[in-house]
């Protein structure tokens, strides 16, 4: 994405002159002849730096715009010019959070490569503040069976597209991991993407958090705001679990997607943005919206690429490389020294359900590794997982399906999984249905159907 400059000054020539120069190194110019100018096109659309003349008028003019952007916007890097000052002019900018002083006259190749520091700057800034509030999280995609390569291949595609995504799945399958993915390879990798719960925050909280605040908006809001979409502008938004987003803060949503422009809560402003949704949920948002507590036109509006990440149960090829990482990271990240496991355990691993997806086998994992003295983990230190066996039978009389009518070779298949499913979760209706991703109701009525009515009778 190209980034923008504000140009500040009151001498009309100066930002002709430097607008001229960074537009022709590709940068985005917006100008401004005076403070309060500046100020305002800052809060219609946040640039990525600013060169400010201190002395405009009168200095303190240059210092009073400085101050108010430090203030509200900390992590914008400011560059002063200034054809008045002095030494103690310089200091007393740098002091106040100014990132560099250049006098007048500009020098052509010091303003560039100022400016290239600058913005090279806030990227780092920003990419360390997201890593330290997601610490210790692989970005990589780990597992090559065909239920993942299919999803890898969707991500190459739509990646760099703006286009809206809509991520399904269950609980702890890696729904952010593919939101991340998709940004990586996104042509809007070099910012950082801005991530947001939406099932975290409280309802009253959820505007504010968005879409940021002015002062004195509501109780306890002693200073402007900015919101998380200000912070992804030029970026990615991630709205993880936004099934839990108020029917309120939807509609707001929705208008962001259409006109890419808002307000921040008790503020008359609109600011424009140019951000791309990425949005997730382990929700049917079709059962939602027939509940009314999810708006339609918002869900088509986010589903212009729906992309569904698999359980684990459906690549069960995958649990001994996911196993294998999850080990080594955590060895490693602890000091406990050299731990393998044995095949005997992977190939256990590789037959349990884990209803808790990926997340699910990433805590047993370190368990195992903390609770296992040696360095070689085995199946008698499985004791206490979680996780129920789901082998399917292995004794049970084969039928040539390609030679059975559609309809009979249907039920024939539904017959041998529910029973495999069931086998495999000692034939508890509530946990089966939890780990197939099926109502209890529902998985009573086909379970019924299917004529395993001493399973379900009592139940």
């Amino acid at each position: 994405m190209t980034d923008t400059i504000l140009i500040v000054d009151d001498e009309r020539d100066i930002r002709l002159t430097v607008g001229g120069l960074l537009g022709d190194e590709g940068y985005l110019v917006a100008q401004a002849s005076s403070g309060p100018e500046a100020l305002e096109r800052i809060d219609e659309s946040v640039p990525e730096a600013i060169i400010l003349d201190l002395w405009m008028q009168n200095s303190e003019q240059g210092f009073e715009v400085l101050s108010r952007i430090r203030e509200e916007y900390p992590g914008l890097p400011v560059v002063v010019i200034s054809g008045h000052g002095n030494i103690e002019t310089a200091v007393r900018a740098v002091k106040m959070g100014a990132f560099d002083y250049i006098e007048k006259p500009l020098s052509a190749d010091k303003l560039l490569l100022t400016v290239e520091r600058a913005l090279n700057f806030r990227r780092l800034a920003a990419e360390n503040q997201i890593l330290k509030n997601r610490p210790g999280q692989d970005d990589a995609m780990i597992g090559h069976s065909p239920a993942l390569e299919d999803l890898r291949r969707k991500i190459e595609m739509v990646a760099p597209s703006p286009a809206s995504v809509l991520i399904t799945g269950e609980n702890g399958v890696g729904k952010e991991l593919a939101a991340r993915t998709i940004h990586k390879l996104s042509l809007r990798a070099d910012r950082p993407m801005i991530e947001v719960n939406c099932a975290a925050i409280p309802e009253e909280l959820v505007e504010s958090e968005l879409f940021g605040h002015e002062k004195g908006a509501f109780t306890g809001a002693a200073a402007r705001k900015q919101g998380r979409f200000d912070q992804a502008h030029n970026s990615t938004l991630f709205l993880d679990e936004i099934g839990d987003m108020s029917l309120k803060a939807q509609a707001k949503v929705l208008r962001i997607l259409q006109d890419q422009k808002f307000e921040r809560v008790g503020g008359v402003k609109t600011i424009r943005v140019d951000v791309r949704i990425i949005a997730a949920s382990n929700k049917k948002l079709e059962e939602e919206i027939e509940a009314g507590r999810f708006r339609q036109d918002l869900y088509y509006r986010l589903k212009v690429v729906p992309l569904r990440v698999p359980p684990l149960r459906e690549r069960p090829e995958d649990i001994p490389l996911l196993a294998r990482e999850f080990l080594s990271a955590y060895v490693a990240k602890n000091n406990l020294g050299v731990k393998t496991f044995s095949e005997d355990l992977l190939a256990d691993l590789g037959r349990r359900a884990w209803p808790g997806n990926v997340r699910e086998l990433k805590n047993t994992v370190e368990r195992l590794a903390i609770m296992t003295p040696g360095g070689l983990i085995d199946s008698d230190q499985m004791g206490g997982a979680s996780a129920a066996p789901v082998s399917p039978p292995t004794e049970r009389p084969g039928r040539d399906f390609m030679k059975l009518p559609y309809r009979e070779a249907r039920r024939e298949f539904e017959r041998l999984y529910f029973l495999g499913q069931l086998e495999g979760h000692d034939h508890n209706i509530t946990q089966t249905a939890e780990a197939i991703d099926l109502d209890r109701t529902s998985l009573h009525k086909k379970l019924k159907a299917l004529g395993f009515k001493e399973w379900v009778e009592g139940k």
